[in-house]
């Protein structure tokens, strides 16, 4: 076999890994949250990390997949947290759903009350310098 054919396989190889790694969120974060709901002395192997990266990461590409398609029969460019709310409850996940629109809610009006605060802030920042 020819040393071009035999690096271009690995180098394939190589990008189908790193095409893999993009579609999954990563493993360190998974860990993280996975440890954050057992005990403290509790120990999760490779393995269990690697199946759960997987899991989330096709479930999430599952529900963007059917929000993304509402968008595009919308003739929409951009999905945003109704549309994943609308595609949870399509898909069955009613039980997500609720909690997600609710927090979805608390972060809308937290970001009104920021915007709120940094136009006040420059506000009077332009008055101090004005006078």
């Amino acid at each position: 076999m020819d040393d071009n054919v035999i690096g271009r396989a690995a180098a394939s190889n190589d990008e189908d890994f790193i095409k893999e790694q993009e579609r999954l969120l990563p493993i360190a974060n998974v860990g993280r949250i996975m440890k954050g709901i057992l005990p403290s002395n509790a120990k999760i192997s490779k393995d269990s990390k690697e199946t759960m990266q997987e899991c989330v990461s096709e479930f999430i590409s599952f529900v963007t997949s059917e929000a993304s398609d509402k968008c595009r029969k919308e003739r929409r460019k951009t999905v945003n947290g109704d549309d994943v709310c609308w595609a949870l409850e399509t898909l069955g996940f009613d039980d997500f759903a609720g909690p997600i629109r609710r927090y979805l809610h608390r972060y809308r009006v937290i970001e009104v009350d920021r915007a709120l605060q940094d136009r006040v802030g420059n506000s009077a920042d332009d008055d101090q310098r004005e006078a």
